[in-house]
């Protein structure tokens, strides 16, 4: 210690025989590990390994549950988008009459709807009903006519499907059932008709339900042999319907379930005419679901004409345009003439690997098919879909992008809205669309499920109209609004036209229409 005098050992004494404080604690730390070393000798060794058998099968449960906690942590964050479609936190408004009666609360498990197990078959994947089931089903089930206002990936073709079934399942409790389909599904698209179709086939399933999908673009001959053999469900687009009613194949007198899916878009294509037509020829005593991303005028005024006076409805999140804030939106203004090689420079960064999903947007069919050849002349495996394709190559192409064979698809706006395309990483809008509401169907294709997305889109001298709506999306998003874009302007018309209705609900409902100029297709125009 400070302060004090050590004392030095006298000549020839051994210096192991002085001990400091030191090597006092050190001596006695080799006695006790001799002793604990000695004590290790006298364990049998059967002992031993049944203590380490035991100390590896305790580490192995340890890993087992981190892993699994990982796995649940995991699943806790997909389950909200995969089964609620990305809407769980979102705000829900319910109104109508009697909506806030007892009977009518939001579900909050599969198990609490009692339905049959076989009905719920198609639902064991989910963990819980997404927003727009659980506000729905109570309701629907109740045999009310609704409205649903959801985006797409909601959960909205189960929300109207499990109801429909259960409404058939009802009818047809005799057990003879009908040559005469029950159920009726309006699409817009082929390609959305599709998806529907495949959703309901394997719901039915499990309870003897048959359906039947029709769209222009193929052989007639198949879909009339399917309704001449009996069918339960309808799901199709409205020219093929109509095509069917007229050919008396089809007979819709016994519908008492319709669904009018995406029906904002499917009055935008120009369908409203056959729209009427098809729902004329149902039963008078009926239940209509209509689904619709937005609520312009003239969906409102179908609603009035063909449900009761008073709908329940349902809004999931909010009426209003709004784009998804987890996608990177970049928007270059550029002249013409300069698309194709930017187009190339832009491939080259988002999909140098030609494994990630890219989807390329074109305006019109023919530039659509331009693109596709323009990007297979240069290397790059490309598919397409428009409406100049026969509906077997667009399944085929959609196919091919879905499982990722060939993970670069071009197509028109047949592809913007209700298809469920997993993954696709980029959007490059080559061509602006028609409407800011398409501008915004269109970059919902990415940042699905949680995920990031980028959306790249060209904008030219010749959409300087829209130039407004579009800086105000931007900025809604908390996106960069590039300089040359405010260039053309800022301000927003007020419009009258259907395509514009959810964008200014101050628009009277007796407003004028605008003239909109339809071009002829089997099914749609893109």
């Amino acid at each position: 210690m400070a302060g004090q005098k050590q004392e030095l050992p006298v000549s020839g004494e051994p210096l192991a025989a002085v001990e400091s404080p030191m090597t006092d604690a050190t001596n006695k730390k080799k006695k006790k590990s001799k002793k604990n070393k000695h004590a290790e000798v006298q364990v049998p060794q059967e002992v031993v390994e049944e203590l380490s058998s035991k100390e590896k099968k305790k580490k192995r449960k340890r890993e087992e549950k981190e892993m699994e906690k990982e796995k649940e942590e995991k699943k806790k964050k997909a389950e909200p988008e995969a089964s609620n479609g990305g809407e769980s936190e979102q705000k829900v408004v319910v109104t109508g009459k009697g909506a806030e009666e007892a009977k009518y609360a939001a579900l909050t498990s599969f198990a609490e709807s009692k339905l049959p197990e076989n009905v719920l078959d198609c639902c064991k994947t989910f963990q819980k009903p997404s927003p727009i089931q659980s506000h729905s089903w109570p309701f629907l089930l109740d045999g009310r006519d609704l409205i649903g206002i959801a985006k797409t990936g909601s959960g909205k073709t189960l929300a109207f499907g499990i109801p429909a079934i259960m409404h058939m399942l009802k009818k047809n409790k005799s057990g003879k059932g009908t040559r005469n389909p029950t159920c009726l599904v309006l699409s817009p698209t082929r390609e959305l008709a599709v998806q529907i179709s495949d959703v309901l086939s394997e719901a039915g399933e499990p309870c003897g339900l048959k359906s039947i999908c029709v769209y222009g673009g193929s052989s007639k001959r198949p879909q009339i042999d399917a309704i001449r053999s009996g069918v339960d469900i309808v799901i199709g687009t409205p020219g093929r319907l109509r095509d069917l009613i007229e050919s008396n194949v089809l007979r819709l007198s016994d519908v008492s379930f319709v669904v009018l899916d995406e029906a904002d878009r499917m009055l935008d294509m120009g369908f409203e005419e056959p729209v009427r037509f098809i729902l004329s020829k149902t039963n008078k005593v009926r239940q209509m679901v209509m689904f619709s991303a937005t609520w312009p005028i003239d969906v409102h005024k179908l609603a009035q004409e063909f449900m009761d006076p008073n709908p329940v409805k349902i809004v999931i999140g909010s009426e209003d345009l709004a784009a998804n804030h987890d996608v990177m939106q970049i928007v270059e203004v550029i002249d013409d003439r300069a698309r194709d090689q930017r187009l190339i420079a832009l491939l080259e960064k988002y999909h140098k690997s030609q494994k990630n999903r890219v989807l390329v947007f074109a305006l019109y069919k023919i530039e659509a098919e331009r693109l596709e050849r323009f990007l297979q002349q240069r290397g790059w495996k490309a598919v397409s879909i428009h409406g100049n394709k026969a509906q077997s190559e667009r399944t085929r192409s959609l196919s091919l992008f879905k499982e990722g064979s060939c993970p670069l698809l071009v197509a028109t706006d047949v592809a913007a809205r209700g298809l469920d395309i997993p993954d696709v990483e980029v959007v490059i809008n080559y061509s602006f669309p028609l409407t800011t509401e398409d501008y915004v169907h269109r970059i919902g294709r990415t940042g699905r499920a949680g995920k990031k997305g980028v959306a790249h889109t060209f904008f030219t001298q010749q959409n300087k109209g829209l130039a407004g709506e579009l800086v105000n999306v931007l900025r809604e998003a908390g996106q960069v609004v590039p300089t040359d874009l405010t260039k053309f302007g800022t301000h927003v018309k007020k419009k009258e036209s259907k395509l514009y209705g959810a964008h200014f609900k101050e628009i009277a409902a007796d407003a004028p229409k605008a003239t909109k100029i339809t071009f002829a297709d089997s099914d749609d125009e893109n």
